[in-house]
């Protein structure tokens, strides 16, 4: 009997032994573990960028953009999109949106500036969040946290394209039109790419050459762009409206230039390039206020 309850006192003198341990690995462990989600404040911002894994949404306190009367040469494009948003921030009907085009003509800045332009008539309604190119497959997830939400989303897509053997576009399928549950009412889609349907010409082909029923394969292909409903061309720009554009920066930002010498540098500009865009236009009036002594403000 004695030695029964000196066993017994033995064990429990162990295990209080393996108390400071066994605390220790759990305040390892909850180290470890991520912090529980704090619930989001959509008014912290007009402007968001997803991050999955784990999932938040990062406020961005200043947009990289400009204002939307400095866009010159795609004014048709401009009143079409800022109409659809304007629209889908007063809680009328919108449609997704694919800005296409050539590199560099506005794309991604005309979606900046015509969330900004609504943002000035209608603050506090419309938040932009921005999701990358390979972080397609949790637009599920994002669309959870947005669903239900009073504010209303623009999602932003850059540079938005497939390539060989890249199923994500199909996710994107289904959430833009074909999922069970559709797009959230409070939600709208706009994305900007290079390729008119989102995949490039010799992968169209290649599903025409090759597949049993070409014409099933490449439909399932390109109907991605399908699914939105404005579809906006860019195109790079004649001089004159190079031309516009470098004139219209140099009176915004009061830079100090006789009009002969800037547009002869500004040609020379462009010729080195290769190319006149409006991204072209931009990188000209940087190198030029630098030059001036002129701050971009």
């Amino acid at each position: 009997m004695s030695q029964s309850i000196n066993s017994s006192g033995s064990g429990h003198g162990a295990d209080q032994s393996l108390l400071p341990l066994l605390t220790r690995i759990a305040e390892a462990l909850e180290r470890l573990a991520p912090p529980p989600d704090r619930p989001l404040d959509f008014g912290a911002a007009d402007a968001f960028v997803w991050h999955p894994d784990p999932d938040r949404l990062e406020p961005v306190p200043v947009v990289n953009r400009v204002d939307i009367m400095l866009l010159q040469g795609i004014e048709r494009q401009r009143e079409i999109l800022l109409d659809n948003t304007r629209r889908f921030a007063a809680g009328l009907p919108a449609n997704n949106a694919l800005l296409w085009g050539a590199r560099g003509t506005g794309k991604s800045s005309l979606v900046k500036a015509a969330h900004a332009a609504i943002c000035i008539e209608r603050p506090g309604e419309l938040a932009l969040v921005e999701i990358h190119r390979e972080d397609i497959p949790t637009l599920p997830r994002l669309l959870t946290r947005l669903k239900g939400e009073a504010r209303r989303f623009i999602l932003f897509c850059d540079d938005l394209s497939f390539d060989h053997d890249d199923a994500h576009y199909k996710s994107l399928k289904a959430v833009l039109d074909g999922g069970i549950e559709g797009r959230p009412d409070n939600v709208v889609f706009y994305a900007t790419s290079n390729r008119r349907h989102l995949m490039p010409r010799d992968m169209i082909e290649n599903e025409r050459s090759t597949a049993i029923n070409p014409a099933e394969a490449v439909e399932e292909k390109v109907s991605l762009s399908d699914r939105f409903g404005l579809w906006l061309g860019f195109h790079n720009c004649d001089q004159d409206t190079y031309f516009a554009m470098i004139e219209g920066y140099v009176r915004h930002f009061g830079l100090d230039i006789p009009e002969d010498r800037l547009h002869a540098e500004a040609v020379e500009w462009s010729v080195t390039r290769g190319s006149r865009s409006g991204r072209v236009a931009w990188q000209f009036i940087q190198d030029l206020a630098g030059r001036l002594g002129k701050p971009l403000r």
